[in-house]
């Protein structure tokens, strides 16, 4: 009877999550399916899930090769995701290491005083970066928001508590084999810390990818502009066609699924390996 109990519940649950799943997709497929309408079917009643009549090709032209220069937003959305990604990564993950597994007078108390500001919202802090950034000739730049995303006290913490997980005996055999704190950094620490390097990746590119209030703030050449800020220009320019609208957010969000399909494996793995050591 507990044997069937136990399976009952499952089924049951599995039910309940697959039907979440649906609903929360639901935008995602609409979406999908208007980008390949004509204008007049997209907000048809009953929705046409699978088009009768496919209007793929001038959605596509619009959007890739029609007055707002997309692909220019697009390459400049991808080049300061990556780098972003990549810079707070080696940044986040040597202070980590720092605070984890060096010994230095005051490391508790600076990383407590590190952990203060997490309290402070980039709103207040936003008139000082716009002074500092002007002053240092750097308005109007990508190295401007690259600059202002690359160091994350959140990612910092989080890898710290991964790192405090990892046994110091790692350390101690490195060092035994002559191994100095940078390699021991790059062969050690960081193999051991894939799953969630994985995950910081993920959300931080997310991030980067998503931001609209920096280069708001810190763009003002069109040629410069982002994601966010390219989709209020396609806004602007098509806001009666909600067609060529669906079809610009479906590829906007393309780089988004192919960072999460590529690093799902590791993420995935890395929830595997804390239930194993729970």
């Amino acid at each position: 009877m507990l044997f069937i109990r136990k399976n009952f519940t499952k089924i049951i649950t599995t039910i309940l999550m697959a039907v979440l799943s649906i609903f929360f997709l639901i935008p995602f497929i609409w979406m999908l399916s208007s980008a390949f309408k004509f204008e007049k079917d997209v907000m048809r009643f009953p929705i046409e899930w699978i088009p009768k009549s496919i209007n793929v090709v001038y959605n596509f032209k619009a959007v890739w090769m029609g007055k707002v220069p997309f692909i220019h937003i697009y390459m400049n959305s991808i080049k300061v995701a990556i780098i972003v990604t990549f810079v707070t990564l080696l940044v986040s993950t040597m202070a980590a290491y720092s605070f984890t597994k060096l010994k230095f007078r005051g490391r508790n108390i600076v990383f407590t005083a590190l952990l203060a500001f997490m309290i402070i919202p980039d709103q207040a802090t936003l008139i000082p970066r716009f002074m500092l950034i002007r002053w240092l000739g750097l308005y109007d730049t990508h190295v401007a928001l690259i600059l202002m995303s690359m160091f994350s006290i959140y990612f910092t913490f989080l890898l710290r508590q991964f790192m405090v997980g990892i046994s110091d005996e790692f350390i101690e055999a490195a060092k035994i084999d002559g191994a100095g704190h940078l390699r021991t950094f790059f062969s050690v620490i960081v193999p051991l810390c894939r799953p969630v390097l994985a995950t910081v990746a993920i959300i931080k590119f997310i991030w980067s990818w998503n931001d609209y209030q920096n280069p708001l703030i810190f763009l003002q050449t069109k040629e410069l502009y982002t994601i966010p800020l390219g989709m209020t220009l396609f806004r602007d320019d098509y806001t009666t066609n909600d067609a060529i609208m669906m079809m610009a957010s479906l590829s906007a969000i393309i780089p988004l699924l192919i960072v999460f399909v590529v690093l799902q494996k590791q993420v995935i793995n890395g929830i595997a390996l804390g239930g194993v050591k729970g």
